[in-house]
């Protein structure tokens, strides 16, 4: 199979499943427990910890292991909503293109006594920061704003909002799940103070993540239960997810450079050649997003027919979250960018990773064409959308 899906879950590493396979059937311990194998496994995780805390410039004291990025999205929204509105303060500003695991928790929210902006990202899939700060009011608690589409591959300025935030007291989190190991990220000097990140989405296995948290502040604990992560989310620790988490950080900053080369490349070699069909366009900002995700809509097709004729080829992709695949609805972060819904119903996501060679984007690129035309010689509409400027 031809595997272009990587922004939905990654393959696990050899050098991942090393890392974890002693605390399979040899260090197996609760690290919990006081004896020997229990207290191999506490230092493990303390190992990691202090791992992952390097490639981010924080202090270990300051990561949190969770079960994956939405559940850290959770913590760090609802914890944060909480501890803010015992001083009044019951305004957030986000991003109407965020991952649903930040707008259904914002949704949430809004139901129970919070009001939420949601801000715009115009057509390039990118805030403006005047619209932040016209945004911004006395009672704005928090700003969650995602540092890179899981769909577009857009980058938002991070460091500009970090400081806008932190001049104005106001709690930034960022949920870095697709920015990790494709731009470097400093949480002190881009004055972060909370950030999620999740596994499997470099090269770890799902079901582990980290939430990072400014040691400045107390958010109230998530999962209440035992002492695990210093009482704030109780639960036996995930010892082997968690080493092999700390493996992929380590190797995702130390590869980053010649990833994105590779990647930049293959990136261009993509958009150069699905372009070459009329009626296609880029969606978000060709220069300022990760090289690992290119995103197009092609009129005339429906995405889910495409991927299902890829498919029967063995090459797999996708129209957008993994998360809404099963939803009939046009992606929201396209409708966000201002597409129409029957030009964002065609879209095609491609997500690569370190592993995809350029042999497998010619293969891609050789097959798209004949499928597209087949779609579009199947559509009753395409006749009519050729002309539709709005399309094209």
């Amino acid at each position: 199979m031809i595997y272009l899906d990587n922004a939905a879950t990654t393959v696990v590493s050899d050098d991942v499943l090393a890392a974890m396979e002693p605390y399979f059937k040899c260090s197996y311990g609760n690290a919990s427990s006081i004896y020997r194998l229990g207290r191999e496994s506490a230092l493990a995780l303390e190992s990691a910890r202090a791992k992952i805390a390097s490639c981010f410039n924080c202090e270990a004291r300051e990561i949190f292991f969770t079960g994956g990025g939405s559940e850290s999205d959770n913590w760090a929204i609802k914890s944060a909503a909480s501890l803010m509105l015992e001083q009044g303060k019951n305004h957030i500003v986000s991003t109407a293109f965020e991952h649903h695991a930040v707008l259904n928790v914002l949704e949430t929210l809004g139901k129970n006594g919070f009001e939420v902006t949601y801000l715009p990202v115009h057509e390039n899939g990118i805030i403006r920061l005047d619209e932040l700060l016209g945004a911004l009011r006395e009672n704005t608690s928090l700003v969650t704003i995602m540092y890179v589409n899981n769909e577009i591959g857009t980058i938002q300025p991070i460091s500009e909002i970090g400081k806008i935030c932190e001049d104005r007291g106001i709690l930034f989190h960022t949920d870095a799940v697709q920015a990790i190991g494709s731009v470097p990220i400093d949480v002190k000097a881009q004055k972060i103070k909370m950030m999620s990140a999740s596994g499997h989405k470099i090269h770890a296995m799902k079901g582990v993540g980290f939430l990072y948290i400014d040691k400045r502040i107390k958010l109230p604990a998530f999962i209440e239960g035992g002492a695990q992560e210093r009482g704030m989310r109780a639960g036996t620790e995930n010892v082997a997810g968690i080493m092999g988490l700390a493996a992929a950080v380590e190797h995702a900053k130390a590869n980053m450079k010649n990833k994105n080369e590779k990647l930049t490349a293959l990136k261009e070699k993509i958009i150069e050649g699905v372009l070459k069909m009329p009626h296609v366009r880029v969606n978000g900002c060709r220069k300022n997003s990760v090289p690992g995700i290119a995103n197009f809509s092609i009129s005339g097709v429906e995405g889910e027919s495409l991927l299902l004729q890829l498919d029967l080829i063995d090459i797999a992709a996708s129209s957008g979250s993994a998360c809404t695949s099963g939803s009939l609805e046009p992606s929201h972060v396209l409708i966000a960018l201002g597409l129409p819904h029957e030009v964002a119903h065609g879209s095609l996501r491609i997500s690569m990773s370190e592993y995809t060679t350029e042999a497998e984007i010619d293969s891609f690129l050789k097959e798209l064409p004949p499928i597209v035309n087949k779609l579009r010689n199947m559509s009753p509409l395409w006749e009519s959308m050729k002309t539709d400027k709005i399309n094209i």
